[in-house]
């Protein structure tokens, strides 16, 4: 699938909903609950739920869950908040699970 410039997306694993464009694509040295994520700057066609604190490897963050507005299916989470000045880039970003997506071309 792609969106109407012809680039390339990543999708739900599950439902094949757009995620997020691989233009939007950061970093993929991240680590998820189910191992490794990817840092997008923007990701479509999610709900961003509850903001939490959350303790995770690099530090203490503000996050919020974010989910597939299709299926519902936990994606990853967006950064709210960094408390470490060393961390604040990540704010507004969001890490998505590589094992909850798929690409398409």
């Amino acid at each position: 699938m792609e969106d109407y410039t012809g680039r390339p997306l990543y999708s739900c694993r599950n439902c094949q909903n757009p995620i997020a464009l691989r233009t939007d694509l950061l970093s993929k040295n991240f680590i998820g609950k189910s191992g490794p994520a990817y840092m997008f700057v923007h990701a479509m066609n999610i709900i961003v739920g509850q903001k939490v604190d959350r303790k995770l490897l690099t530090g203490l963050y503000t996050v919020a869950d974010i989910y597939c507005s299709n299926c519902g299916e936990t994606l990853g989470w967006k950064y709210v908040r960094a408390y470490e000045v060393r961390d604040k880039f990540k704010e507004g970003k969001f890490i998505i699970e590589r094992a909850k997506i798929a690409k398409e071309y």
